[in-house]
């Protein structure tokens, strides 16, 4: 089989246009949303979108075409490309712990290496490959206890060690929960999904309880009315903004939560998105991302090969619980996590990476048989 060819097939339009929709609304929602940041802290309202534009769409861009025309998907599904690949990741992850890495507002899970990017953006993409390419290999490790259970919670746990130790807690549990998605749906048996899923509620819990600035996320989420000017403050300011929205929004660019609301151009854009452009544009937006991961989903059932399938599983998992990670957290009902919002939220590591992903899950679907 050739990994590098030329193929001629047609991509699924419905997943094109669904991704290229998200990322062209994830520069609308920019512009409104940094200008204020960037002309305060940069002098340059458009210091971020050319960030997004230079650091995530460009370079993005070119993963995407790469991986959704001319490099099989099936290569990723070679033994040594996988592991070599979460190997690469969880070392790159491993590194910020050294002087290479970067400490931003107190969390260092950045690297600088001429350029800055977050590690643990890129794991999303190789463990979604890796246990794709390791589930679909021998038949039994779904149900086997030492050759399925018990590898499958090492590698889990290894990266979730390394992940907690940088305080950063929803990639873990965004990672947990993905891979147990595809651990699921690969055949394992319940009893081992539900092992690793307790385990890994309890390893959060305990981080919870014993780091203070946690605890103090549980508590606003449960309360933020007790503590209005504090830990209650993002969550009380974002239900504000998606309420003041109303049907139709504000209007683009005149959103006043952007220049009170911490991280409005991180995990905080969808409360100003929805201020500006209100009930109807998210629906449009939270629509956009109900019909990418359902089709996902229902590709997933006619992909070509196993490997494939567990692919389009994991990805679309991927996807669909940042998205409700985000959301719940802005709408209150989840805790804030500082999860960004997939093609939306600024930050050019998390842009190339789901590009990065998109193109794959493009190139399965040329293979998909009608």
């Amino acid at each position: 089989m050739k990994m590098f060819s030329f193929n001629r097939s047609k991509p699924d339009y419905v997943i094109l246009v669904c991704f290229w929709f998200l990322v062209v609304i994830g520069f609308v929602a920019l512009a409104s949303a940094s200008s204020h940041v960037g002309a305060t802290e940069y002098e340059d309202s458009y210091f971020f979108l050319k960030s997004q534009l230079l650091k995530g769409l460009l370079p993005g861009l070119i993963a995407f075409l790469f991986l959704g025309k001319f490099l099989n998907y099936r290569f990723f599904k070679k033994r040594w490309v996988s592991v070599s690949l979460l190997v690469a990741t969880i070392a790159l992850a491993a590194l910020v712990f050294t002087p290479l890495g970067v400490t931003v507002k107190g969390a260092t899970r950045w690297l600088d290496l001429g350029i800055q990017f977050q590690p643990a953006e890129f794991l999303k993409f190789s463990l979604v490959v890796y246990l794709a390419s390791w589930l679909s290999g021998v038949s039994n490790r779904q149900t086997n206890f030492a050759q399925g259970f018990v590898p499958f919670s090492i590698v889990i746990g290894s990266i979730a060690a390394v992940l907690l130790a940088q305080n950063s807690t929803s990639p873990v549990a965004i990672l947990i929960a993905v891979s147990l998605v595809m651990y699921f749906m690969s055949g394992a048996k319940t009893k081992y999904v539900a092992g690793v899923l307790l385990v890994g509620a309890l390893a959060i819990a305990a981080m919870i309880v014993v780091t203070p600035y946690r605890a103090q996320r549980v508590l606003a989420f449960l309360t933020p009315e007790a503590d209005p000017t504090g830990a209650g403050y993002h969550i009380l300011q974002a239900k504000t903004a998606i309420g003041a929205g109303g049907l139709g929004g504000v209007g683009f660019g005149q959103s006043s939560v952007k220049y009170v609301l911490p991280e409005p151009i991180g995990d905080s854009i969808f409360a100003v998105y929805a201020e500006e452009f209100g009930f109807v544009g998210v629906l449009v937006l939270l629509g956009l991302f109900l019909f990418l991961i359902l089709r996902m989903f229902l590709l997933s059932r006619r992909a070509p090969d196993r490997f494939g399938s567990l692919l389009l599983i994991g990805f679309g998992s991927l996807i669909a619980i940042q998205v409700i990670t985000n959301v719940g957290a802005m709408s209150g009902v989840l805790p804030l996590t500082g999860t960004p919002l997939p093609f939306i939220s600024h930050g050019g590591t998390q842009l190339f990476v789901y590009m990065a992903i998109m193109g794959v899950v493009v190139n399965i679907s040329r293979y998909v048989s009608d």
